[in-house]
């Protein structure tokens, strides 16, 4: 019954197509009823959660299509490809989108792994790069709960923290709980790789610099690096620089602009490694590229 009460409070805060940020920090809801191919975009940490159709992520070629029987956790910051290629109005695609609070995740986490006496994970784990889990009963009523706020103002900013807090509470005790603790626990060396990187794209950051940063050597940085992720760190640093200057175009920025945000200083480089990602040269990106805003 859970699940019916989200899709009815959904629809009545978003009755027609479209993405909104909801009154709840960091929550937005969305209505797809067309088709969009999927396209560059990049995840932060996130919970997207569907009621109904089907979504889905790519990431370095591999496919996560998911629809209202899971939700999908992006435990750290990645470049990915997403869209909803089989929505229609006969079929809309109607969903939540979390972005996670890194340090309630982590606060959260390590309280968990106390409580369990176990505050190590085995050596060589690394978190995992997208994870697909199944809708239980304290998910879905996490859930639930966190939305009927948007009903009532009050309980909003009185009780909105707490109710964020059960959700992740949540997810880190369901399926997705071993990628999420892994991510954000003792030992989440390469999630904050990954975060740092994410704040310095327009850096010249080198291997060697991400490794140290973490205290590792290359290889073996290299090595977890690549088990999480399923790219290489050089892979991985390209991926991110390319998907947000495709995004950054689609706004409307310029290609020189978009190139010298992300870190380039060639240009023949960026439009040369641009068109290998995506088929075809920057600048005619803005005129091909769809709206992003419902993609991600």
């Amino acid at each position: 019954m859970s699940k019916e009460q989200i899709i009815v409070l959904i629809e009545r805060h978003l009755p027609d197509a479209g993405l909104v940020e909801t009154a709840l920090k960091g929550i937005q809801i969305f209505r797809v009823t067309e088709a969009m191919p999927c396209a560059p975009a990049v995840y932060d940490p996130t919970i997207v959660a569907i009621l109904s159709g089907t979504k889905e992520a790519v990431l370095d070629g591999d496919h996560h299509v998911y629809g209202s029987d899971q939700y999908l956790l992006c435990p750290m910051t990645l470049p990915v490809e997403a869209g909803s290629p089989r929505a229609s109005k006969a079929d809309p695609l109607l969903g939540v989108a979390i972005t996670l609070d890194p340090r309630m995740m982590r606060d959260l986490t390590l309280e968990i792994e106390a409580a369990a006496g176990n505050t190590r994970h085995p050596h060589g784990r690394a978190p995992s790069a997208l994870a697909l889990a199944s809708w239980d009963v304290d998910f879905t009523q996490a859930l639930l709960r966190l939305l009927e706020l948007l009903d009532n103002p009050v309980d909003l900013q009185v009780l909105a923290q707490g109710r964020l807090r059960e959700l992740c509470y949540a997810v880190l005790m369901g399926e997705a709980g071993a990628a999420a603790q892994r991510a954000f626990g003792v030992g989440n060396d390469i999630a904050r790789s990954i975060e740092f990187l994410s704040t310095h794209l327009n850096e010249q950051v080198s291997i060697d610099d991400m490794a140290s940063n973490v205290g590792m050597s290359r290889a073996v940085f290299h090595r977890r690096f690549k088990e999480a992720t399923t790219m290489s760190p050089g892979q991985f640093v390209k991926s991110m620089r390319l998907n947000n200057a495709a995004m950054k175009i689609a706004e409307g920025m310029t290609v020189s602009e978009a190139a010298w945000d992300v870190g380039y200083q060639s240009a023949s480089q960026f439009s040369r490694e641009f068109k290998r990602m995506f088929g075809q040269p920057p600048r005619h990106w803005r005129n091909a590229a769809r709206v992003l805003d419902m993609l991600t």
